[in-house]
């Protein structure tokens, strides 16, 4: 990895590209994705089953897109009891931690003759993607976790999970099995485009939901762009980064790791090293060096770390954590003394990880807060994926008649300025009506 000074000229050119890397959807798959999605909700069945056999499995029917119970039990069968404990204690751990997100129901009668409130309440069907990888063999246990458990707490009614199939027409034991645990109702063997179109569209076998949580390659990522509006998302995820602030305290080989654990996700992959410590950012370069020798993806990692990788040396770290907070980090990992007394420093991150023996992977799959997270720069203005997208707000209001005569006159000034005169008028028959029967 390539060491800059902070600030300088170069270092700020190598920031500016990481910070300026976007989601770029070409054309032709904005073209291509928004016809899978037209011709869906068009054709509906017919339509899903023909781009499932194309790209998914040749072999499936409408008739087995379901998973059936025989399916879950035996992978049930199959899965060993240690992997069994390790996941429990995830959905555990998980489900604790949502739990404390759970909005609560609200009314509040301050004001004289007047009943504000808030309704907090789940949506009817909330639908998660969870990625099959190459040919369906990658089980991302931990997405199906992510997204079904806060929908679940949140009180869903119904939960519909989509995942692409093997050729063979089966999923992974690991997806179903943790499928099950984590509580969904259904499950699909659908992936891609064509998945996000039949939960945004409802075809004759899968149900129309109300939101589309979970991660995807750039077509599933893009059909939730289009989609959106017509059903809640997410976010637009993007590539996955990672931020790591270290001082002269921290272990070279834990940044180097870490930095690579992102790198390998994929060739747009941002790792970035700020360190107050020369030394420090010395030894990291050579870890790396070092240990992406023996990494299987290590070619992925090595264009990661060189488009878009670097380690900034700083003068101290009121101007690191000034360089978190312009990129705006997916993960933000502090190895410095006392790192809660930093906290106060940080204004925007996708999620922060403190001390040394606190990595990125430990929030990946077991501590408890979601590994869904804005990234692009995105959590400047938005937040993990949580309870609250499951959640719709609705607000309360009640007037006695003494509260609306003392606002009346206030809410037709302001209607009026607007050249509202149907809201006026809304306000001013009501106050005739009441002198009238005053009389």
């Amino acid at each position: 990895m390539k060491i800059f000074n902070y600030p300088s000229a170069t270092a700020m050119n190598q920031l500016s590209a990481i910070i300026n890397r976007r989601i770029d959807f070409n054309t032709n798959d904005y073209e291509h994705v928004k016809q899978i999605l037209y011709d869906i909700h068009k054709n509906r069945d017919a339509a899903l089953i023909k781009y499932v056999n194309q790209f998914d499995s040749p072999d499936l029917t409408i008739a087995s897109l379901k998973v059936t119970d025989a399916e879950l039990e035996i992978a049930d069968s199959v899965i060993d009891d240690v992997f069994h404990q390790s996941l429990q204690k995830a959905v555990s751990q998980i489900k604790s931690f949502h739990q404390r997100q759970l909005p609560d129901s609200w009314i509040t009668t301050k004001r004289s003759g007047t009943l504000l409130g808030q309704l907090a309440r789940p949506v009817d069907a909330a639908g998660v993607y969870v990625p099959g990888g190459q040919r369906g063999t990658t089980p991302l246990v931990s997405s199906v976790l992510m997204g079904v458990i806060p929908a679940k707490i949140a009180g869903v009614k119904q939960i519909i999970m989509v995942t692409p199939a093997g050729k063979n027409g089966t999923v992974s034991p690991h997806l179903l099995f943790a499928a099950r645990m984590a509580g969904v109702d259904s499950i699909y063997k659908v992936g891609s485009a064509w998945a996000i179109g039949a939960l945004a569209y409802g075809t004759e076998t899968i149900t129309k939901v109300d939101v589309i949580v979970g991660p995807g390659n750039i077509y599933v990522t893009l059909a939730k762009k289009i989609v959106s509006g017509t059903v809640g998302i997410d976010m637009v995820a993007g590539p996955s980064e990672i931020m790591v602030i270290a001082d002269h305290t921290a272990d070279p080989e834990f940044i180097a790791a870490d930095l690579l654990s992102q790198a390998e996700h994929d060739i747009l992959a941002s790792s970035i090293l700020v360190t107050t410590s020369l030394k420090t950012a010395e030894k990291v370069s050579k870890a790396v060096d070092e240990q992406l020798r023996h990494l299987c993806r290590r070619d992925i990692a090595t264009l990661s770390l060189e488009n878009y990788g670097a380690i900034l040396v700083t003068p101290d770290l009121a101007a690191a954590f000034d360089i978190a907070n312009q990129v705006a980090p997916e993960h933000l990992e502090l190895q410095i003394q006392n790192p809660i007394d930093y906290l106060g420093e940080i204004r925007n991150a996708g999620a922060v990880f403190l001390g040394s023996y606190t990595p990125e992977p430990v929030g990946d799959y077991i501590a408890g807060p979601n590994h869904v997270l804005p990234t692009a720069g995105s959590a400047r203005f938005s937040s993990a994926l949580s309870v609250d997208n499951f959640i719709k707000k609705i607000s309360l209001i009640q007037y006695s008649r003494e509260a609306f005569e003392r606002d009346a006159d206030d809410i037709i000034r302001l209607a009026e300025a607007e050249g509202l005169g149907a809201h006026a008028n809304s306000i001013k028959i009501r106050n005739q009506r009441n002198r009238k029967n005053s009389e």
